[in-house]
């Protein structure tokens, strides 16, 4: 695994940097919860990822009721990745079609409050990929494929999301 880089290139903008603290507020107690759910003899990777997901499912009938044309992923762009949460991600629109939505993030929150937390990196793409579940069970809602490229959590500079329509 390489060295975890993970700085915003971008501070200082009051919303964006309270919106980051929320966020890094979040993935804190969602690490130390798992950490609780250990100690108590259950498995925390299977827990989180059926409540993460869950959790998706929930914030994806929402986004589904309102995004104007779900069958075009221009449209859920528009719910998936509002103007705050592009800056906050430091996202970058890589494809934006019809059937296609590839964003890469630059930067990401819950590496940064999980770094704070003194996680080891080698922790960092469970985590990770278990928060992940959340945008998987969104797409799995609407009805789109979701893959995930490249993290920033496995020290790989950028998180690589790509969304496709397709399923029918």
């Amino acid at each position: 695994m390489n060295d975890i880089v993970n700085k915003p290139s971008v501070t200082g903008d009051e919303k964006t940097d309270m919106l980051r603290a929320a966020i890094e507020h979040r993935a804190t107690w969602f690490c130390l919860l798992l950490e609780q759910i250990k100690e108590k003899g259950l498995d925390p990777e299977e827990i989180a990822r059926k409540a993460v997901y869950e959790c998706g499912l929930f914030h994806g009938a929402d986004k589904l009721d309102r995004c104007a044309d779900s069958e075009d992923l221009r449209e859920f762009l528009k719910v998936f990745a509002d103007e705050n949460t592009r800056k906050v991600f430091e996202m970058e629109v890589v494809e934006n079609t019809k059937d296609k939505l590839y964003i890469d993030f630059h930067y990401c929150p819950l590496v940064a409050a999980w770094k704070k937390l003194g996680m080891p990196d080698e922790a960092l793409p469970l985590l990770c990929d278990i928060a992940m579940d959340g945008d998987r069970g969104i797409c799995a809602k609407m009805g789109y494929d979701f893959k995930l490229g490249k993290v920033i959590a496995k020290g790989e500079g950028i998180c690589e999301i790509r969304i496709d329509r397709g399923r029918e």
